[in-house]
This record gives C-alpha cells, structure tokens and sequence, in this order.
C-alpha cells in the first residue's frame, strides 16, 4: 500500500533546492506536471496571464490531491507564452510560432524525464487549435525519443467538459464566466470589478467560427477580446471548475502510471 505523502513536503519546483528536488526523485513514480498559459487579450477586465493563472492553480491543487494518493508530482515552472494568433489584434498579445512551441515543450519534457520523472503532464489552459496542435506535436517527439507518453489532457474533450460550465460547452469559453471565475477563485485582486460588472454578454461559439475561418477574436465576433458572460461569474462557480480541472489532471496522471 503506498502511504500519502506529507502536506509539508513541497511541491512548487522553483521553490525548492536541487537537494530536495533529488530526494523527491527517490519517490516510486515521480510525476512532473507542466503547467501552460499564453500571454493573450482576455477582456477589459482580466489580465493577459488569465490561462497561465488558470493553469497554475489547477496543477497546484492536482499535485496536493496526488499527495494523498502516495504520488510525488512537482509543479514544474509555468511557460507563460503559447500559440496565440487569435488575440494578435490586442495590444499586449505576444504569440509564439507552433515550431517555437513545440521545441520547447519537447525539450522541457525531455530534460524532466532524463533528470528522472516517470512522465510529464501537461496542465495548459489555452485553447487555440494550433497551440493545441504544438502540444501534441510535443508529445510526439518525446514519445518517438522515450518510449514514455506525455499527458495532455484536454478540457474540449466531452468526458471533462461534462464537469464543467453551460456556458464552456456552447462554446462562448474566452474571459467570459468560465474563465472570469477561475481568476476571482484564485487571483481576484486582479480581476477589474467595476469592468467586469458592466460586461454584456457577447453568445459567440468561438470554436465554431474560428473552424469557419475566422484567424483572430475579432473576426470571430468580439471587439473586445472575450465571450461569455463575464458579469455573472462568481468564486463558487470558479472553485467548482478547479475541482473539475484537478480531477482532469489527476485522473490523466494515474491513466499514465497504470493506477486507474
């Protein structure tokens, strides 16, 4: 029976020395979870980091909920750039190139592996097809390099969007209350109030006009960079999607060790 692994014992890879990063390494199945944003337009009244918070979180509250199940997953330093074409039309957007992408989330991934990870889970919270497209291409070449897969779960796919918003499923899922949620569960001091209360809701399904050729937020519909309903989002609705969200990674990191 494996025994949970103390709550003192950290988990935040930049935080601690290369000594205890060692030691944790000693651990059956150490699992390093990357956690994925993108610097990109959300909105008047959240910050261009909202994925990189967002994933974040997420990946903190998965490697405590792994803990308890006797697993060592460190949080690995968040790559706060992406694939983000889309937000190109908003100042501040500042999108890599899916090669940029793909090199570097494969060199990641195979630096975790060779210091000693069992696998690397990806936790990314941005969702433009071509940064999507970049990840896996990632995980490819690790897999063709390792013989180990790498995580990518994906919060599009039916099974975990069950577990999350109405509002996430039709599509309107870009700093609207899905996402503006998720900011004022975890960082709240950065969502802009007064902004946020006085949003309109803006019912455009994003996936679907960007499939019909739109290339930015602004060709699909939206003049100020969001979707969704911003003004009715609220902590409880936030908290309830981080749940989901650690579900998803957790559930992916036992697939990947055999353990589900």
């Amino acid at each position: 029976m494996t025994r949970p692994v103390p709550d003192t014992e950290p988990i935040l890879l930049e935080s601690m020395t290369w000594c205890e990063v060692a030691e944790a390494l000693q651990s059956p199945d150490p699992v390093a979870l990357l956690p994925i944003g993108a610097t990109e337009a959300h909105g008047p009244h959240l910050p261009l980091q909202t994925d990189g918070i967002i994933s974040w979180e997420a990946a903190q509250r998965a490697a405590r909920r792994l803990r308890q199940q006797g697993i060592t997953a460190l949080v690995l330093p968040l790559l706060s750039y992406g694939v983000t074409y889309c937000g190109s039309p908003f100042a501040g957007t500042i999108p890599l190139t899916p090669a940029t992408m793909t090199a570097l989330v494969r060199d990641i991934c195979l630096s975790a592996i060779r210091q000693g990870f069992r696998t690397v889970c990806i936790c990314n919270s941005h969702l433009e097809p071509a940064h999507f497209e970049a990840l896996h291409q990632a995980g490819k070449e690790v897999q063709e390099q390792t013989g180990i897969t790498i995580g990518i779960p994906d919060k599009r796919d039916p099974e975990w969007a069950a577990l999350l918003t109405e509002e996430f499923r039709q599509g309107s899922r870009h700093a609207g209350s899905y996402e503006t949620s998720l900011v004022m569960a975890a960082r709240p001091d950065l969502v802009r109030e007064e902004i946020r209360q006085r949003l309109s809701p803006v019912w455009i399904d994003l996936p679907a006009r960007l499939r019909a050729g739109a290339r930015t937020f602004k060709e699909a519909g939206s003049e100020m960079a969001y979707f969704g309903n911003p003004a009715q989002a609220s902590v409880a609705e936030g908290e309830a999607c981080f749940e989901a969200l650690a579900t998803m990674i957790v559930t992916t990191v036992l697939r990947l060790l055999g353990r589900s």
